[in-house]
């Protein structure tokens, strides 16, 4: 029996989210709006500058190590979804946490390709410059370094190396990136590659002022002849020229070394404040298409100008949501968050001497035509990513899927986590997820059939996947017995099934939309099958035998076992689909509310005997004082959104609030727990909104509570759609009323056809909940369980579903 804290999440609400402000309207409101508030800015708000690289850090959630994860991010200077990433590194080659905050030297600026610590990196080598007595040992070399001299934005960072009285910068292209090392007067400047372990290559060019190469590191997604070929091109000449070999044996007037970890260290004299520009580039396919990518990103351009496109191309995306007054922390926040949104999956591909696009295939080794993306995990991304990308980047989204068209051809299999190829990592079905809710969106543009088909084949073949995570894991229990069971030796068996299904219901759904009647009629009953989980006794999900009975002993706390980190409390919302199906299970409106405020107003209790430890998602959860609620792990980041199904939306609002201002913050503890590929981000992203895809697959957005007074999105095709909340303040979480376009709006929801024609949503911001919005049934968003009510149109002649 749990014991609940008598404290209810809505009534505390006022305390912890601060003191009362007077009301505001934002700017850019409509007459009516301008009329029914005063203009006046609050002092503790602001209205942002046009800069708006000035509020992002890209250090949020580096502090973190494997016990704990405030992120498990880095730094990464990068182009929006950029083939390569660039990050300092205060860690040894190969350690995945490359950059902790709370670490004192730098080993050098690394090419890093590394999604996740957990999958860490490939391809990756670094540069260093050191002065004085040479040091190019990883540890040796190592300088000390200041956070008060970093500078750490996306399209730039800066560091005083204190060691060397050097300043080193880098600012990127998608396929390049260009270095400028500052130094001082010396007669022993040097400039170290180290191009890392597990095979490598250098060759210094003296006459053309170059370093060609390539570094072979990885762990695993990459075919036997994977190599990533870079070029090096020097502003100056060389004063002499090393190499290291295996073990950093020093080769003293060498021009080329190759073995498992090898590297080159140029000479220079240098006056002071003289700086050394280093133009950079690499490729998947080729030595020549290394340096064809440099021509074509870098050219004759100085490092200032590279800066300056980058500093552009930033500032444009970065803009497509243009925050117009709010809170400064909460801006910084957002920015920041949203930076991380824009950075995977990585565009994989690179334009040849032709100009065709084409791409070095992770899963066969060969160079082939087309795009093709990598470094994601779909477990992660299906839920807040790929709804973004659809609602504000269709283009984008359409190669995407291509992408995923040519992974299917080259290895049979649609990805479930690449990075660059398949990894045997994490579980579920969500390809099917992301082709059906881009195309329920109306992306288009690419080979949806393929798609489908590929699909398809996940629901019917187990055998010769290249990984577990790829297709689905019991998948002849599965579509005998509805379910994975418990004890057929298949770890996470419940959380499998209940990822299953929502698969089957976005394959119902496109099945339908590609006019494939029977298979839709099939995969509809099969989204049921979360049903066959649902235990009435304790009231949670729970693992179930082959003989029916279920998993025994039980313990709805126990971390892992039937779940994936997570347990019974967490994944017993797994049902995005059907929440009224869910909700008629657990006894109907109150009794689902009473749950989800269980979860939140209880203990954070827990078992970890599965794991032998407690694994940093578990202290995660403990540690930030919200119950059983898990938000630093992806799970359950939905679930504060479903008070909207039970016709409680206040509940969503003052929740939502509450996490966006206790859990998130952009310092390097920014995070709950792992950022993992944008998701987290992307859930503050919409939250702070006031609306979240929480069904993807339907077209549709639960309303939360948006955070700043005034945002203009530019959505596709250059409308705008600007959002407006009258009187919102930190201790005003609740909406009173919404408005689209003038109209009012009843429900708990819009839609996404309805978002894409711009307008003004107007949202009327209190201190006190309204009681009375959203609460009949015909406000409450789409269910599976619900879909044959009437219409809830209450503001438009359309039904989205």
């Amino acid at each position: 029996m749990f014991k609940i804290r008598t404290l209810i999440l809505c009534v505390g609400v006022t305390a912890l989210l601060g003191c009362q402000q007077q009301a505001s309207t934002p700017p850019g409101t409509s007459p009516a709006t301008a009329a029914a508030a005063a203009q006046s800015l609050p002092a503790d708000q602001i209205r942002p500058q046009h800069n708006l690289l000035a509020y992002v850090d890209t250090r949020m959630g580096t502090d973190s190590s494997f016990e704990l994860s405030h992120g498990n991010t880095y730094p990464a200077v990068a182009m929006p979804w950029g083939m390569h990433f660039w990050t300092p590194m205060t860690a040894k080659i190969g350690d995945g946490w490359t950059y902790q905050y709370d670490q004192h030297k730098i080993r050098g600026i690394k090419q890093t390709h590394q999604p996740s610590p957990w999958l860490n990196d490939y391809g990756a080598f670094a540069l260093m410059a050191v002065t004085g007595a040479l040091k190019f040992n990883q540890d040796e070399r190592a300088s000390w370094y200041s956070h008060k001299t970093e500078t750490a934005k996306p399209h730039h960072y800066k560091v005083y190396l204190a060691d060397y009285d050097v300043t080193a910068e880098v600012t990127p292209t998608a396929r390049a990136a260009q270095f400028r090392f500052t130094f001082p007067e010396n007669k022993a400047s040097y400039i170290v590659l180290d191009a890392f372990d597990k095979g490598s290559m250098v060759k210094i060019l003296p006459a053309q002022r170059k370093i060609i190469g390539y570094a072979r590191n990885n762990h695993g997604g990459v075919p036997g002849n994977f190599h990533n070929y870079f070029v090096l091109e020097f502003s100056k000449a060389f004063k002499l020229t090393h190499t290291f070999a295996d073990g950093y044996q020093l080769n003293t007037n060498s021009l080329e070394q190759s073995g498992q970890h090898v590297g080159a260290i140029l000479g220079f004299d240098t006056a002071k404040g003289e700086q050394i520009e280093v133009k950079v580039a690499s490729s998947f396919i080729s030595a020549e298409q290394a340096e064809l990518n440099l021509q074509q990103e870098i050219g004759a351009d100085t490092f200032s100008q590279t800066l300056g496109k980058a500093n552009s191309e930033w500032q444009q995306q970065l803009g497509r949501i243009r925050v117009q007054q709010g809170y400064p922390d909460d801006i910084k926040t957002f920015y920041s968050a949203l930076y991380r949104v824009l950075l995977f999956p990585r565009r994989f591909y690179e334009t040849d001497a032709s100009g065709q696009t084409v791409h070095y295939s992770p899963y066969n080794g060969q160079v082939l035509p087309g795009k093709m993306f990598t470094d994601n995990g779909f477990w992660d991304t299906f839920r807040a990513v790929f709804p973004f990308f659809h609602l504000m980047y269709p283009e984008l989204a359409s190669d995407i899927m291509q992408g995923l068209v040519n992974t299917y051809k080259e290895s049979g299999w649609l990805p479930e986590w690449a990075s660059p190829g398949h990894r045997d990592v994490m579980i579920g079905s969500n390809s099917a997820v992301i082709i059906a809710d881009a195309y329920a969106k109306g992306i288009r543009g690419f080979d949806v059939e393929t798609l489908y088909q590929a699909a398809l084949k996940n629901t019917q073949v187990e055998a010769g996947r290249p990984a577990k995570s790829v297709g689905r894991e019991g998948l002849k229990f599965y579509n005998q017995l509805g379910y994975v069971p418990y004890d057929a030796g298949i770890h996470e068996n419940a959380a499998r099934t209940l990822e299953y299904a929502f698969a089957d219901f976005n394959l119902a759904r496109l099945a339908t939309a590609l006019g494939k009647t029977d298979d839709a009629k099939r995969f509809a009953v099969q989204a049921q099958n979360y049903r066959h989980l649902f235990d009435a006794d304790s009231g949670w999900m729970r693992g179930r035998n082959k003989d029916g009975e279920f998993q025994r002993p039980f313990n709805a706390l126990k971390w892992g076992d039937a779940f994936t980190e997570g347990n019974s409390l967490h994944y017993s919302w797994s049902v995005f689909h059907d929440i009224a199906g869910l909700k008629q299970l657990m006894g109907g409106d109150e009794a689902f509310s009473a749950k989800l405020d269980t979860v939140f107003n209880m203990p954070p209790a827990f078992d970890d005997s599965y794991y032998g430890f407690t694994i940093h998602e578990i202290r995660e959860m403990q540690i930030v004082d919200f119950g059983n609620y898990a938000h630093g792990n992806q799970p359950i980041q939905h679930m504060p959104y479903l008070y909207n199904y039970a016709g409680k939306p206040w509940r969503t609002q003052a929740a939502v609030r509450r996490i966006m201002q206790q859990l998130y913050r952009a310092a390097p503890d920014g995070y709950a727990g792992d950022e993992d590929n944008g998701q987290t981000s992307a859930w503050y992203v919409f939250s702070a909104l006031g609306f979240y895809p929480v069904t993807p697959g339907v077209p549709e957005y639960v309303i939360g509570s948006p955070l700043f007074n005034a945002v203009t999105m530019t959505l596709p095709q250059g409308k705008e759609l600007q959002i407006n909340a009258l009187h919102n303040q930190q201790d005003r979480p609740y909406v009173q009323a919404l408005h689209f376009n003038g109209k009012p709006v009843a429900q708990n929801f819009l839609r996404h056809d309805e978002l894409l024609q711009g307008g003004e949503l107007r949202f009327d911001m209190s201190a006190e909940p309204n009681t009375s919005r959203g609460v009949n049934e015909q406000s409450r968003p789409y269910s599976v369980s619900a879909a044959a009510a009437p219409s809830k149109d209450t503001h438009s002649n359309k039904d989205s579903h």
